[in-house]
């Protein structure tokens, strides 16, 4: 015959499961929230990257601009 747990005990057993699963639904947010703060992370720096080169771009057309200019100037 299996004995049946007493009140206490059922409600510390069920205590215990509910922390439990307390903890694993954290340790499983926190996990997710980690993920998304890298992925905008890696957003941010391609996002960067890619101003930079346009940035550059823009910078390099406008010196062969003035230098152009400057040249059919003086010529």
């Amino acid at each position: 015959m299996a004995i049946k747990p007493s009140e206490a005990q059922a409600t510390a057993v069920r205590a215990r499961a509910e922390a439990n699963f307390k903890k694993q639904e954290r340790a499983r947010e926190g996990a997710e929230a980690m993920q998304e703060y890298l992925a905008n992370g890696r957003l941010v720096r391609e996002k960067t990257e890619r101003l930079r080169a346009l940035r550059l771009a823009k910078e390099a057309g406008d010196e062969k601009r003035a230098a152009q200019a400057a040249a059919s100037k003086g010529g």
